[in-house]
């Protein structure tokens, strides 16, 4: 059997980092995809990640390209394309820039990898997974975006910072809007089974929740661009459990069809990914104050997503 076809759209900051970490879990050959004015730049860090393989003593082909055809018959895409955030900027002021940008993306992935599971790491996140999923008319099974398992990242390891603990005992659960408006979900973060409520003050974890919902925009400041390691580890770790067929329940950007009581909507819920993709979504208990801030998130989502409706672009 050969090996799984990785696709990887965006030669950038989270696209190398992408490869090197398929490269070390050995999850499949990679085709690292950028614009023909950037062919050669992913040409060159395909080449730098393809001559450390003779340290790390990993097997996996390594291409950059600028030709689509390369990406064709790809099991898993994996779509960082656009422009990253700038010091300033919310992750919804990129979505007139990056729109054509995924428009662009889901007509070559229509038409060059139909049957990939592809997940979107491009912001503003949820309104362009589903605007991809839209153009492209793929099953929502086979779409997903990168969101709250990166959230979820940043909220397990500020909680473990705070109490002193191994984050491999962290389990956080973030949901809603990949934005300002996330929900935390602190009836269903534990440390090892313990809920944190019973281990931290409220204000404390209050605070804690602000810093997750900060997070991003944290780094850009420090950086002056998006984060890149965590997002890539995110994306990684969600492409490793449909290749595997893990059946990991991980928290991502889903296309919602009456679950939670939204339709045609994309927004951050508990799913199992597996060989099959998206494989179910599951439904849990929230708080009432959970309640109020998933309807806030929701609302969030929805506005954004009415301004990728209100373009034409068919």
């Amino acid at each position: 059997m050969g090996r799984k076809k990785i696709g990887l759209i965006g030669a950038g900051n989270i696209g190398g980092e992408l490869a090197n970490l398929i490269v070390a879990k050995q999850l499949g050959d990679v085709v690292l995809y950028d614009i023909p004015a950037k062919e050669n730049y992913a040409k060159g860090k395909a080449l730098d990640l393809e001559q450390a393989t003779a340290q790390n003593g990993s097997d996996i082909k390594i291409t950059g390209t600028s030709n689509w055809e390369d990406v064709a018959g790809a099991d898993v895409l994996i779509i960082t394309a656009g422009i990253p955030r700038k010091p300033g900027q919310s992750r919804d002021d990129l979505v007139m820039t990056n729109l054509p940008i995924i428009r662009d993306v889901a007509d070559r992935a229509k038409r060059y990898c139909p049957q990939a599971f592809s997940i979107i790491v491009s912001n503003p996140l949820d309104a362009m997974v589903y605007e991809f999923k839209r153009r492209t008319g793929a099953n929502r099974e086979k779409v997903a975006g990168m969101a709250g398992v990166l959230d979820s990242s940043r909220l397990a390891l500020f909680l473990a910072r705070e109490l002193n603990v191994s984050v491999k005992d962290l389990r956080a659960m973030v949901l809603g809007g990949h934005g300002d408006d996330m929900v935390p979900v602190l009836s269903y973060t534990t440390v090892n089974g313990v809920p944190v409520r019973q281990l931290l003050a409220a204000e404390k974890l209050a605070a804690i929740v602000e810093r997750t919902r900060g997070g991003g925009g944290e780094l850009v400041k420090l950086m002056g661009t998006s984060a890149f390691y965590a997002p890539a580890a995110s994306a990684v770790c969600m492409a490793e459990a449909f290749l595997l067929d893990q059946k990991r329940l991980l928290p991502c950007a889903a296309y919602l069809d009456g679950e939670y009581g939204y339709k045609d909507l994309y927004m951050g819920v508990p799913v199992i990914i597996g060989g099959g993709g998206v494989e179910k979504i599951i439904a849990i208990e929230l708080d009432a104050e959970e309640r109020a801030m998933l309807v806030k998130s929701a609302a969030s989502v929805q506005k954004v997503i009415d301004v990728v409706k209100s373009q034409a672009g068919d």
